[in-house]
Protein backbone atom coordinates (compact mmCIF):
# COMPACT_ATOMS: atom_id res chain seq x y z
CA UNK A 1 0.00 0.00 0.00
CA UNK A 2 2.81 2.43 0.90
CA UNK A 3 4.45 1.78 -2.45
CA UNK A 4 1.22 2.48 -4.32
CA UNK A 5 0.74 5.75 -2.44
CA UNK A 6 4.33 6.75 -3.20
CA UNK A 7 3.91 5.91 -6.90
CA UNK A 8 0.74 7.95 -7.18
CA UNK A 9 2.35 10.87 -5.33
CA UNK A 10 5.36 10.84 -7.65
CA UNK A 11 3.12 10.75 -10.69
CA UNK A 12 0.89 13.59 -9.50
CA UNK A 13 3.91 15.73 -8.65
CA UNK A 14 5.42 15.14 -12.09
CA UNK A 15 2.09 15.94 -13.75
CA UNK A 16 1.82 19.21 -11.84
CA UNK A 17 5.37 20.21 -12.78
CA UNK A 18 4.77 19.35 -16.43
CA UNK A 19 1.51 21.30 -16.63
CA UNK A 20 3.07 24.30 -14.89
CA UNK A 21 6.07 24.40 -17.20
CA UNK A 22 3.98 23.96 -20.31
CA UNK A 23 1.54 26.67 -19.34
CA UNK A 24 4.33 29.14 -18.60
CA UNK A 25 5.85 28.61 -22.06
CA UNK A 26 2.56 28.86 -23.97
CA UNK A 27 2.03 32.13 -25.86
CA UNK A 28 -1.34 33.32 -27.12
CA UNK A 29 -2.10 36.37 -29.27
CA UNK A 30 -5.56 37.95 -29.12
CA UNK A 31 -6.53 40.10 -32.11
CA UNK A 32 -9.82 41.95 -31.67
CA UNK A 33 -10.73 45.62 -32.13
CA UNK A 34 -13.22 45.45 -29.25
CA UNK A 35 -10.99 46.64 -26.38
CA UNK A 36 -13.38 45.52 -23.66
CA UNK A 37 -13.80 42.02 -25.09
CA UNK A 38 -10.09 41.68 -25.75
CA UNK A 39 -9.31 42.61 -22.14
CA UNK A 40 -11.82 40.04 -20.88
CA UNK A 41 -10.33 37.31 -23.08
CA UNK A 42 -6.80 38.25 -21.99
CA UNK A 43 -7.68 38.07 -18.29
CA UNK A 44 -9.39 34.72 -18.79
CA UNK A 45 -6.43 33.16 -20.62
CA UNK A 46 -3.84 34.64 -18.26
CA UNK A 47 -5.63 32.87 -15.42
CA UNK A 48 -4.58 29.63 -17.13
CA UNK A 49 -0.93 30.65 -16.75
CA UNK A 50 -0.40 31.48 -20.43
CA UNK A 51 1.50 34.47 -21.77
CA UNK A 52 -1.10 36.61 -23.55
CA UNK A 53 -0.54 39.46 -26.00
CA UNK A 54 -3.29 41.74 -27.29
CA UNK A 55 -3.71 43.70 -30.52
CA UNK A 56 -6.55 46.03 -31.47
CA UNK A 57 -5.41 46.50 -35.07
CA UNK A 58 -4.03 44.38 -37.90
CA UNK A 59 -0.84 46.44 -37.91
CA UNK A 60 -0.17 45.82 -34.23
CA UNK A 61 -1.08 42.16 -34.64
CA UNK A 62 1.49 41.74 -37.42
CA UNK A 63 4.20 43.29 -35.24
CA UNK A 64 3.37 41.14 -32.20
CA UNK A 65 3.16 38.03 -34.34
CA UNK A 66 6.68 38.54 -35.68
CA UNK A 67 8.04 39.55 -32.27
CA UNK A 68 6.58 36.81 -30.06
CA UNK A 69 5.74 33.93 -32.44
CA UNK A 70 2.72 32.73 -30.40
CA UNK A 71 1.63 29.11 -30.52
CA UNK A 72 -2.05 30.10 -30.76
CA UNK A 73 -3.78 33.15 -32.25
CA UNK A 74 -7.38 34.09 -31.48
CA UNK A 75 -8.29 36.26 -34.46
CA UNK A 76 -11.41 38.34 -35.06
CA UNK A 77 -12.55 38.66 -38.67
CA UNK A 78 -13.58 42.32 -38.59
CA UNK A 79 -10.80 44.80 -37.68
CA UNK A 80 -10.73 48.58 -37.95
CA UNK A 81 -7.72 48.66 -40.30
CA UNK A 82 -8.12 45.39 -42.13
CA UNK A 83 -9.71 41.99 -42.41
CA UNK A 84 -8.87 39.05 -40.21
CA UNK A 85 -9.19 36.70 -43.16
CA UNK A 86 -6.39 38.58 -44.93
CA UNK A 87 -4.19 38.13 -41.88
CA UNK A 88 -5.16 34.47 -41.74
CA UNK A 89 -4.18 33.97 -45.38
CA UNK A 90 -0.83 35.70 -44.87
CA UNK A 91 0.02 34.05 -41.57
CA UNK A 92 -0.87 30.59 -42.78
CA UNK A 93 1.92 30.94 -45.35
CA UNK A 94 4.41 32.71 -43.08
CA UNK A 95 3.72 30.85 -39.82
CA UNK A 96 2.34 27.42 -40.79
CA UNK A 97 3.09 25.99 -37.34
CA UNK A 98 0.85 28.50 -35.53
CA UNK A 99 -2.68 27.41 -34.58
CA UNK A 100 -5.27 30.05 -35.50
CA UNK A 101 -8.82 30.23 -34.16
CA UNK A 102 -11.23 32.66 -35.82
CA UNK A 103 -13.77 34.75 -33.92
CA UNK A 104 -16.77 36.32 -35.62
CA UNK A 105 -20.05 37.92 -34.63
CA UNK A 106 -21.42 36.62 -37.91
CA UNK A 107 -22.07 32.91 -37.43
CA UNK A 108 -23.15 32.23 -40.99
CA UNK A 109 -22.00 28.79 -42.21
CA UNK A 110 -20.37 30.25 -45.33
CA UNK A 111 -18.14 32.51 -43.20
CA UNK A 112 -17.11 29.54 -41.12
CA UNK A 113 -16.36 27.48 -44.22
CA UNK A 114 -14.35 30.31 -45.77
CA UNK A 115 -12.19 30.71 -42.69
CA UNK A 116 -11.55 26.99 -42.40
CA UNK A 117 -10.77 26.75 -46.11
CA UNK A 118 -8.17 29.52 -45.71
CA UNK A 119 -6.43 27.48 -43.03
CA UNK A 120 -8.06 28.32 -39.70
CA UNK A 121 -7.69 25.51 -37.15
CA UNK A 122 -10.89 26.38 -35.31
CA UNK A 123 -13.82 28.80 -35.44
CA UNK A 124 -15.79 30.23 -32.53
CA UNK A 125 -18.84 32.46 -33.14
CA UNK A 126 -19.68 35.37 -30.85
CA UNK A 127 -21.08 35.47 -28.26
CA UNK A 128 -19.31 32.55 -26.61
CA UNK A 129 -18.87 31.07 -23.16
CA UNK A 130 -15.40 31.76 -21.78
CA UNK A 131 -14.98 28.16 -20.59
CA UNK A 132 -15.44 26.98 -24.17
CA UNK A 133 -12.85 29.46 -25.38
CA UNK A 134 -10.34 28.23 -22.79
CA UNK A 135 -11.06 24.61 -23.69
CA UNK A 136 -10.56 25.27 -27.41
CA UNK A 137 -7.30 27.15 -26.86
CA UNK A 138 -6.06 24.37 -24.59
CA UNK A 139 -6.89 21.79 -27.28
CA UNK A 140 -4.98 23.81 -29.90
CA UNK A 141 -1.95 24.06 -27.61
CA UNK A 142 -2.09 20.33 -26.93
CA UNK A 143 -2.29 19.58 -30.64
CA UNK A 144 0.64 21.89 -31.31
CA UNK A 145 2.80 20.15 -28.70
CA UNK A 146 1.95 16.74 -30.13
CA UNK A 147 3.00 17.83 -33.62
CA UNK A 148 6.26 19.27 -32.29
CA UNK A 149 7.10 16.09 -30.43
CA UNK A 150 6.25 13.79 -33.30
CA UNK A 151 8.54 15.75 -35.60
CA UNK A 152 11.49 15.50 -33.20
CA UNK A 153 13.71 12.52 -34.15
CA UNK A 154 15.58 12.59 -30.84
CA UNK A 155 14.40 13.55 -27.39
CA UNK A 156 15.40 13.06 -23.80
CA UNK A 157 14.01 12.88 -20.29
CA UNK A 158 16.77 13.47 -17.78
CA UNK A 159 19.43 10.86 -18.56
CA UNK A 160 17.12 8.83 -20.83
CA UNK A 161 17.71 9.47 -24.55
CA UNK A 162 15.58 8.06 -27.37
CA UNK A 163 16.48 8.13 -31.06
CA UNK A 164 13.39 7.44 -33.18
CA UNK A 165 15.36 7.08 -36.41
CA UNK A 166 17.95 4.60 -35.11
CA UNK A 167 15.43 3.04 -32.69
CA UNK A 168 18.01 3.30 -29.93
CA UNK A 169 17.69 4.01 -26.22
CA UNK A 170 20.58 5.22 -24.06
CA UNK A 171 20.19 5.59 -20.31
CA UNK A 172 22.95 7.36 -18.37
CA UNK A 173 25.39 6.63 -21.21
CA UNK A 174 24.51 2.94 -21.39
CA UNK A 175 22.65 1.54 -24.38
CA UNK A 176 19.50 -0.39 -23.51
CA UNK A 177 18.49 -3.15 -25.92
CA UNK A 178 14.71 -3.11 -26.43
CA UNK A 179 12.31 -5.01 -28.62
CA UNK A 180 10.20 -2.97 -31.05
CA UNK A 181 7.17 -3.29 -28.79
CA UNK A 182 9.15 -2.14 -25.76
CA UNK A 183 10.56 0.82 -27.70
CA UNK A 184 7.07 1.91 -28.74
CA UNK A 185 5.86 1.69 -25.15
CA UNK A 186 8.78 3.74 -23.85
CA UNK A 187 8.35 6.29 -26.63
CA UNK A 188 4.68 6.75 -25.78
CA UNK A 189 5.46 7.21 -22.08
CA UNK A 190 8.43 9.52 -22.71
CA UNK A 191 6.37 11.83 -24.90
CA UNK A 192 4.22 12.69 -21.88
CA UNK A 193 6.39 12.26 -18.76
CA UNK A 194 4.39 12.30 -15.56
CA UNK A 195 1.12 11.75 -17.43
CA UNK A 196 -0.70 8.50 -16.77
CA UNK A 197 -1.46 6.53 -19.93
CA UNK A 198 -4.15 3.87 -19.88
CA UNK A 199 -3.59 0.30 -20.98
CA UNK A 200 -5.77 0.99 -24.00
CA UNK A 201 -3.58 3.92 -25.08
CA UNK A 202 -0.40 1.90 -24.58
CA UNK A 203 -1.85 -1.07 -26.43
CA UNK A 204 -2.61 1.24 -29.37
CA UNK A 205 0.94 2.63 -29.28
CA UNK A 206 2.38 -0.88 -29.27
CA UNK A 207 0.54 -2.15 -32.36
CA UNK A 208 2.95 -3.42 -34.99
CA UNK A 209 1.46 -3.81 -38.45
CA UNK A 210 -1.24 -6.47 -38.28
CA UNK A 211 -0.24 -7.36 -34.70
CA UNK A 212 -2.95 -6.49 -32.17
CA UNK A 213 -1.83 -7.00 -28.55
CA UNK A 214 -4.24 -8.47 -26.05
CA UNK A 215 -5.49 -6.43 -23.10
CA UNK A 216 -2.94 -7.71 -20.59
CA UNK A 217 -0.01 -7.91 -23.00
CA UNK A 218 0.98 -4.38 -22.08
CA UNK A 219 1.44 -5.43 -18.44
CA UNK A 220 3.97 -8.05 -19.46
CA UNK A 221 5.81 -5.65 -21.75
CA UNK A 222 5.88 -2.96 -19.06
CA UNK A 223 7.30 -5.48 -16.59
CA UNK A 224 10.14 -6.35 -19.00
CA UNK A 225 10.76 -2.73 -19.94
CA UNK A 226 10.84 -1.65 -16.30
CA UNK A 227 13.42 -4.34 -15.47
CA UNK A 228 15.66 -3.35 -18.39
CA UNK A 229 15.64 0.29 -17.30
CA UNK A 230 16.31 -0.78 -13.72
CA UNK A 231 19.32 -2.83 -14.87
CA UNK A 232 20.73 0.25 -16.62
CA UNK A 233 19.87 2.61 -13.78
CA UNK A 234 19.72 0.68 -10.47
CA UNK A 235 17.72 2.27 -7.72
CA UNK A 236 15.62 4.44 -10.01
CA UNK A 237 12.09 3.36 -10.83
CA UNK A 238 11.40 5.00 -14.19
CA UNK A 239 7.94 3.57 -14.78
CA UNK A 240 5.31 3.87 -12.07
CA UNK A 241 1.97 2.11 -11.79
CA UNK A 242 -1.10 4.22 -11.10
CA UNK A 243 -3.58 1.71 -9.78
CA UNK A 244 -6.76 1.46 -11.80
CA UNK A 245 -5.50 3.94 -14.40
CA UNK A 246 -2.33 2.77 -16.12
CA UNK A 247 1.35 3.68 -16.21
CA UNK A 248 3.47 6.82 -16.26
CA UNK A 249 7.09 7.79 -16.70
CA UNK A 250 8.21 9.30 -13.39
CA UNK A 251 10.71 11.77 -14.82
CA UNK A 252 10.85 15.46 -15.57
CA UNK A 253 9.94 17.62 -18.55
CA UNK A 254 10.53 16.41 -22.08
CA UNK A 255 13.56 18.08 -23.66
CA UNK A 256 14.80 18.10 -27.22
CA UNK A 257 18.22 16.54 -27.63
CA UNK A 258 21.01 18.55 -29.21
Amino acid sequence: MARIVREVAITHQSMAQEVSQKMQSSRVLIVDDDAELQALISITLKQEGWLVYGALTAQTAARLMAQHRPQVVVLDIMLTDGNGLDLLRSWRLEYPETAIMMLSANGEPQDRVRGLDLGADDYLPKPFVKDELVSRVRALLRRRRQVERQSTPQFAVRGLHLDRLLRQVVLNGQRVALTEAEFKLLEALAREPGVTLSREALNAAMQLGAYRPQDRTVDTQIYRLRNKLLDADPGCEWIVTVRGQGYALSAGELEEST
